[in-house]
């Protein structure tokens, strides 16, 4: 609170005046200004201003004066003190018994004390007030930034502001969950926040005391139920951090060294949660290099490397499922975005994948089973904790529980699995990641986008790529196949294609041609080119194996290849 009426009248300047009506307001009745004011009053007069007057104009005219008086009490001006000895040399009974009336302060002035003495000792009077009050903001503003560069939270913010403001504060994140309160009505926080039920608004600006501050303009009004309550919003470089909400009992509350305090309490929360927001990218950077590290070398797992997993939260001592899934987003368009465009990032910190990271997560909670997460262009690695239940049944209810919520969060997304085998136990986080790569990418040639392939089922396409690797396979495979591949290439043909759908259906042509939606005449051209071209014969079963064999090689050497 700043200088009140009392305080101007201990000035020595002031002390031949008597006040009239209002002694038991000078204590409280607060001053901010002081002017000089004839009539007409109009809108010359702000609130808490203490006003002189000579009464010019007015002295020969009683009810010009009264006038004069009303127009000056309405303004909110904190005293009226009136220069008696020229035009009026008495406050006439009717001015007392309406400043009474309307509970007004009425001063009376000799007329030998000059009104610039006056104007200048009660300045001064005020211009130390607001340095007093400007050190007391300065002071609570370091407090605030000290608080949070000595590592504390949000709470103590809270309990400084309290302290200085006396209003009931709460700090709500850019979620809407509730970091800090102090004496705040949590179900106004609740109703306001949606999560409980119960009507409020937002009031449109209105006039306030505060209104010439610049935090006025960011201030929003909100009335739940009866209540009253007001809201500020966090921001950091444009971006909304979370919400500074305080609720005092009437606007008067809401003065200028108490607006000043909350402006700096908005500037501490602000730098808090950049400071959260560097804290947590960096362990998200951390996790993630250590992951992939984890997953990508054959990286011992000592003491050290166990104690640096538990710094970040993780426990390696445990047996684990590694999957692998490809992230893709289906447009409306149709098209599908894939590893390396640019909006599927590798960061956990990507937007997209931090849902993903957040399902993962829940997921594990639900089954209460630890995870470890972290993306790299386009593939999300998971590693799940194995027990003793069958790792097939408990990697499919954890995909059930991730997918069908990530479905309803992020539209148009697709995973296609890679799960790996949990039976070699601890320390085998390299092994289960190319376990769990090699089936991802043998069931991305098998199958559409969002199957989960697990290792042990491909044991037959396992053994057909170590067989691939044998030099003299590898010429069969290509002698066989290369006429082929060559003319595809050169006439857009699908020769291959044909051959694999026609083996699928156990050389039935028209089964074949209906799949391949040809007419039959149209196929079995096909199937004479590719007998003409490979020089075997679709009717031996030698030559068919022999085809189909090399097929499914080639296929497996570009899994590798990619």
């Amino acid at each position: 609170m700043g200088i009140t009426v009392k305080d101007v009248l201990q000035l020595s300047v002031m002390k031949p005046a008597k006040v009239h009506v209002g002694n038991e307001r000078i204590e409280t009745s607060e001053v901010e200004w002081i002017s000089v004011i004839e009539t007409p009053v109009e809108n010359f007069v702000r609130k808490n201003e203490f006003v002189l007057s000579t009464g010019v104009g007015c002295g020969d005219d009683p009810d010009c004066l009264e006038v004069y008086v009303k127009d000056v009490i309405h303004s909110g001006a904190s005293a009226l003190a009136i220069a008696t000895g020229r035009y009026i040399f008495k406050i006439p009974d009717r001015i007392q018994q309406l400043a009474l009336e309307q509970n007004f302060i009425i001063i009376e002035i000799p007329w030998n004390v000059r009104f610039g003495d006056i104007l200048q000792d009660v300045l001064a009077e005020i211009s130390k007030e607001k340095e007093l009050e400007q050190k007391q903001a300065e002071g609570v503003r370091q407090e605030l930034i000290n608080c949070v560069l000595n590592g504390k939270g949000l709470q103590e913010i809270m309990t400084i502001l309290f302290q200085h403001s006396q209003i009931p504060v709460a700090i709500s994140d850019h979620n809407k969950i509730v970091r800090a309160n102090y004496e705040f009505d949590q179900r106004m926080i609740d109703v306001l926040n949606g999560v409980e039920e119960g009507d409020y608004e937002l009031i449109p600006t209105k006039e306030t005391p505060f209104r010439d501050h610049p935090l006025y303009h960011y201030i929003e009004e909100y009335k739940i139920g009866e209540q009253y309550c007001y809201q500020l919003t966090i921001l950091s470089n444009y971006k909304k951090q979370g919400y500074l909400l305080f609720q005092p009992k009437d606007n008067e509350e809401l003065t200028w060294p108490v607006l000043n305090i909350l402006e700096h309490a908005l500037t501490a929360c602000a730098l808090y949660f950049v400071k959260e927001n560097a804290i947590e990218m960096t362990e998200i950077r951390l996790r993630d290099h250590f992951l992939l590290d984890l997953a990508k070398s054959e990286v011992e797992v000592d003491k050290q490397m166990q104690s640096k997993a538990q710094l970040l939260g993780y426990e390696l001592t445990l047996p684990y499922i590694c999957l692998v899934g490809s992230i893709r987003f289906k447009k409306k368009n149709n098209h599908v975005e894939r590893a390396g465009e640019q909006s599927v990032l590798s960061s956990s910190m990507n937007s997209r994948n931090y849902y993903i990271q957040k399902e993962i997560t829940h997921a594990g909670d639900v089954l209460n089973r630890r995870t470890m997460t972290t993306f790299e262009d386009g593939e999300v690695i998971v590693y799940l904790e194995a027990d003793d239940h069958p790792y097939m049944e408990t990697s499919n209810q954890f995909l059930d529980l991730i997918e069908r919520r990530l479905n309803e969060l992020l539209a148009g997304i697709n995973i296609s699995w890679g799960i790996s085998f949990p039976k070699d136990g601890v320390f085998v986080f390299h092994q289960g990641y190319d376990q769990a790569v090699t089936a991802l990418n043998i069931g991305k040639q098998q199958h559409e986008d969002g199957n989960r392939t697990f290792f042990s089922d491909t044991r037959m396409n396992r053994l057909l790529m170590a067989l691939s690797h044998e030099k003299e396979i590898e010429n069969i495979v290509k002698d066989t196949l290369e006429p082929l591949i060559i003319y595809d290439q050169k006439r857009q043909a699908d020769l291959i294609h044909t051959f694999i759908v026609y083996n699928k259906y156990n050389s039935n042509v028209s089964q074949t041609a209906r799949a391949l939606m040809l007419h039959r005449q149209s196929l079995l051209h096909r199937l004479r080119n590719i007998e003409h071209l490979t020089g075997l014969s679709l009717l031996n079963a030698d030559d068919m194996f022999l085809l189909e064999l090399s097929v499914r090689l080639w296929k497996l050497k570009k899994v590798e290849e990619e």
